[in-house]
């Protein structure tokens, strides 16, 4: 904790700060010296009596970081004043990457300080890997100052410098696409490999995953066959087509991930997202491997690959509006250069209301994030455009609003063209 803290503060006065606000990021940065800039939004909102704090989660080990951040939420929620409000709060240093600090920014109207800042100073009285800060209001229209808390004696509670804080522009990519890489989504296999290893202790299940990864050559393999992967969100007919391709083509049919991660899936979807993805990244490889096997004798079809795990952890990382995604082009959306690439992928879309409605008659349960599909069109749009972007190869789009029979004969003209089936 000690030398991720340190690391962190001669670069403290450079940082930019994010809290969201009605699904909008709110910018504001710090200085030694104010020169009359106007007041961050996020503070004009809060009233006289309120008071505001910043936590941010900071540690070299991201393992720990990870676990903490998903359990500091639980923690505030539970321990707090019903009169505290939390929001997402970011904390980074422009365009460089790995410099993301993840927390929450908390608003606290409550009549008396003492019962939120006992439960901050307990967080770092146990040596809890986060930087707490409070903000204060200056007298007689003075700015607001930023009072970082030390962490050289944690029992006196002192001060460190005080920071004047002033607005701040948005940057040109949204700040959580500087962290995207080999954390939320994984571009190679020994990345992913080396989280679920540093699990193993806390997660049992992470060694049982372990043992069933191919060696790396095997995940690169070309099978003899075509591999064709179809993608698109739940309810858009993937499972109908697949089978009818694996009967037409006389193929073999292949889930994503693999089946024998199926009894470990509700553990690790429990887990935080660097843990989740790492997870998730590695079942592509399996995935890989199966194929390989399979398409030496046969053409391979298989529902979902590596395009659903990005899409759909892009979307998620990104707040906001579609476009804070990352730029086309961009190197979060690349195909990870050990992981064997497809000779095609279709992705199949449909109308919202028809996807809601088909998703209404089938009544299956469904993923944290499948749900958050179901009534966000926000978060919906950001998928979709995500699975566009992602290059190597790139997603051939096939509405599926016509009957199934159609859909097939349109996906198997596209089969014949680019696979020679």
């Amino acid at each position: 904790m000690a030398r991720r803290t340190m690391s962190v503060f001669p670069h403290w006065s450079s940082r930019v700060f994010s809290v969201e606000l009605d699904g909008a990021s709110v910018y504001f940065s710090t200085g030694e010296k104010h020169r009359g800039e106007e007041v961050p939004r996020v503070f004009r909102e809060i009233h006289n009596y309120g008071r505001c704090y910043s936590l941010l989660v900071c540690s070299s080990d991201t393992i720990r970081r990870a676990k903490f951040y998903g359990e500091l939420k639980d923690k505030l929620l539970r321990d707090l004043p019903p009169e505290c409000h939390l929001s997402p709060m970011l904390s980074f240093l422009p365009d460089v990457k790995d410099s993301l600090l993840k927390g929450y920014f908390l608003k606290d109207y409550s009549q008396s300080s003492s019962p939120t800042e006992r439960l901050l100073r307990g967080l770092i009285q146990h040596d809890d890997p986060v930087l707490v800060c409070s903000y204060s209001k200056g007298e007689d229209g003075e700015p607001w100052t930023q009072h970082l808390w030390s962490h050289a004696d944690r029992h006196a509670m002192q001060m460190s410098q005080d920071y004047y804080v002033v607005p701040s522009e948005a940057p040109e990519c949204h700040p959580s696409t500087l962290n995207i890489i080999n954390s939320d989504v994984f571009y190679s296999f020994q990345e992913a490999y080396e989280v679920l290893k540093k699990c193993g202790d806390i997660i049992p299940e992470a060694t049982s995953v372990l043992e069933l990864l191919p060696s790396r050559a095997e995940a690169r393999s070309k099978p003899d066959f075509p591999v064709i992967v179809i993608e698109g969100l739940d309810a858009t007919g993937k499972t109908t087509l697949t089978e009818s391709l694996r009967d037409t083509l006389g193929a073999t049919l292949m889930p994503s991930p693999p089946q024998c991660l199926s009894p470990m899936r509700a553990r690790f979807d429990w887990e935080p997202p660097l843990i989740r993805r790492a997870f998730y990244a590695l079942g592509n490889y399996i995935t890989a491997k199966q194929i390989v096997q399979e398409g030496m004798k046969t053409p391979v079809i298989v529902d979902r690959f590596w395009h659903s795990t990005a899409a759909y952890a892009i979307a998620t990382a990104v707040s906001g509006p579609v476009c804070n995604l990352p730029a086309e082009g961009s190197e979060v959306y690349r195909w990870p250069s050990d992981l064997l690439q497809p000779s095609l992928v279709v992705v199949l879309t449909l109308d919202p209301e028809e996807r809601r409605r088909r998703l209404r008659d089938r009544g299956q349960g469904k993923t944290e994030e499948e749900q958050e599909l179901d009534h966000n069109q926000l978060f919906r749009l950001k998928v979709e455009k995500a699975y566009q972007r992602i290059t190597g190869p790139p997603c051939v789009t096939v509405d599926a609003s016509p009957s199934a029979d159609q859909v097939l004969q349109q996906v198997l003209l596209l089969i014949r063209g680019k696979c020679h089936l």
